[in-house]
């Protein structure tokens, strides 16, 4: 209980004092506590009694909040729909002990009698000394005993954060090497992904450099990843109201080969992949229509082609396949008679017109010493899940390079630099753009170090098919990842898909936030912090 209160001062403060309440709660982010809340409120605290259970009530009241003033309508939110508290305006100036009356016998009412009167007050100027060394700790039993199909979420958090930091560092090498003159876009998850099902088929070395890379410590680490991630964060949120989403995976095996039973059973139950059985020897042609129709079905016709013509040829053996289609409304929509042509200025000092979208009201936004950040959050469905876009926005007109630079060296960079609060905003503009991107990936990632899954007679990925002479000389020969992108007034829609083929050898002043120079983005799931999509904007024309 004394944690639920506190969650909710974490939520309505910020800097020093907010940074003291996280650090004593023992969580990342307002949001952190939220989820918790949320779940605790929702699953911990419902009343078993209907079905021979325990009986347990639980009623919070936020309803004794000064007359003369008003909540923020994104603390309102928070009230109303994670902490399902009731509100009520009254008036402490003149009815102070009547209140006090009022807030004693809704205890009283809401504990069946056994508390007749309680004395927490929240008043309009509320100061907190925390001592650094009191830790309320979070019991991991809590989530193991009471909510069986909640995932661990201070494991999930953890591995969602470790794979953030890989994404961000591969974003900057895919900057520097595939997109140094043009905009950029893709879906680290589905990288990420591939690269667990290759580290679930190999052994050795080439699979301790994979968990290395992806900064695990086991294979089933990056399996519970994926299953959490495939059931719920890529869960489709359309038939709720929330943003509609669609993820599938596919594998493609030679018809002369068998998986596995071990590795078919990770690809059957964690991976979900529908398994196909070709022949590549005589139809390598056919069957990349066939992965290449696939991925376009998935991505609602978006990503018409993630596999080259010439990309599979008689000495392929496997395709693994995933495709994300994400397409979300704002909260709060632009309205296109607004919609003006201004100036973006692109890096070679020239600079283009493109339209701006804008808006007068409040915003999520924060200011930094080199740069800012706007939060574009997503209209949500009725499930827990907060998806937004983020803008990260240079001050400097040239600073896309230093700024990507920051974002991907610092681990934890995204959790340290996001806004949580709505904030009066100056002059706002943001551009559409549209726009795809598409890319081989296995040169950038072994610029990162990820050498041997793609080494010829050393990549030991022996553990996918029951052939011992194949799966010796199986290596990763390409991975070809395509994503796109549209943002206009009515909100995103996005799409992504990966194929890796294998081979045998042979302070509070109005900020203004005006995206008129390159910029970063991203696009998140909060609650857990799974990054869908990243990408950079060096021209909203260019497409």
């Amino acid at each position: 209980m004394i944690q639920v209160v506190l969650g909710l001062i974490a939520y309505g403060s910020n800097g020093p004092t907010q940074a003291q309440l996280l650090s004593l709660l023992n969580s990342d982010s307002a949001d952190d506590i939220n989820f918790l809340s949320s779940h605790l409120v929702s699953h911990v605290f419902a009343d078993g009694s209907p079905t021979g259970g325990s009986k347990l009530s639980f009623a919070m009241g936020f309803r004794w909040t000064r007359c003369s003033i008003s909540r923020k309508p994104s603390f309102k939110q928070v009230v109303d729909t994670v902490y399902k508290a009731t509100s009520n305006h009254v008036d402490f100036q003149t009815k102070a002990i009547e209140v006090t009356n009022e807030v004693n016998q809704w205890a009283e009412k809401e504990t069946n009698g056994l508390i007749k009167e309680i004395s927490l007050y929240l008043l309009y100027s509320l100061s907190l000394s925390l001592p650094e060394q009191s830790k309320l700790l979070l019991q991991q039993s809590l989530f193991q005993n009471s909510l069986p199909q909640l995932p661990n979420k201070m494991d999930l958090k953890q591995l969602i954060r470790n794979q953030t930091d890989v994404s961000l560092s591969f974003a900057k090498q895919v900057s520097q090497s595939k997109s140094m003159d043009s905009n950029l876009v893709f879906s680290p998850p589905l990288i990420h992904i591939g690269l667990g099902l290759i580290a679930a088929g190999s052994k050795g070395q080439t699979q301790s450099q994979v968990l290395s890379f992806l900064g695990s410590k086991s294979t089933d680490d990056l399996n519970s990843l994926t299953s959490q991630l495939v059931s719920l964060v890529f869960a489709d949120g359309g038939p709720t109201g929330g943003p509609t989403l669609s993820y599938a995976n596919g594998v493609w095996v030679d018809q002369s080969l068998s998986l596995k039973p071990s590795f078919k059973k990770v690809v059957d139950t964690v991976y979900k992949a529908a398994l196909n059985h070709v022949d590549f020897c005589t139809q390598a042609v056919e069957v990349t229509n066939e992965v290449n129709q696939w991925a376009e079905k998935e991505t609602n016709g978006l990503i018409k082609e993630v596999l080259p013509s010439d990309s599979v040829d008689d000495s392929t053996r496997l395709i693994f396949a995933n495709a994300l289609y994400f397409k979300g409304a704002w909260i709060e929509k632009f309205d296109a008679s607004e919609t003006k042509d201004q100036e973006f200025h692109l890096l070679n000092g020239s600079s283009v017109q493109v339209p701006f979208m804008t808006s007068k009201e409040e915003q999520f936004v924060s200011a930094f010493n080199s740069f800012k950040v706007l939060k574009l959050p997503y209209k949500q469905g009725e499930d827990k899940r907060r998806f937004s876009m983020y803008f990260f926005l240079p001050n400097a007109r040239g600073g896309l390079s230093a700024l990507m630079e920051k974002v991907s060296s610092e681990s934890g960079f995204l959790d340290r630099h996001l806004p949580c609060r709505r904030e009066e905003v100056g002059r706002f503009r943001i551009p559409k753009f549209k726009f795809s991107f598409g890319f081989e990936a296995s040169e950038v990632l072994k610029g990162l170090g990820l050498v041997l899954p793609f080494s010829p007679g050393e990549a030991r990925l022996t553990e996918m098919v029951e052939s011992t002479t194949v799966g010796r000389n199986l290596y990763v020969s390409s991975i070809f990842h395509k994503a796109c992108i549209e943002v206009n007034e009515e909100g995103t829609e996005a799409a992504a898909a990966s194929a890796l083929g294998l081979r045998v050898c042979c302070s509070r002043e109005k900020i203004d936030f005006v995206t008129d120079h390159p910029f970063l983005f991203v696009i998140r799931e909060d609650m857990t912090g799974a990054v869908l999509f990243i990408g950079q904007v060096l021209n909203p024309l260019a497409d």
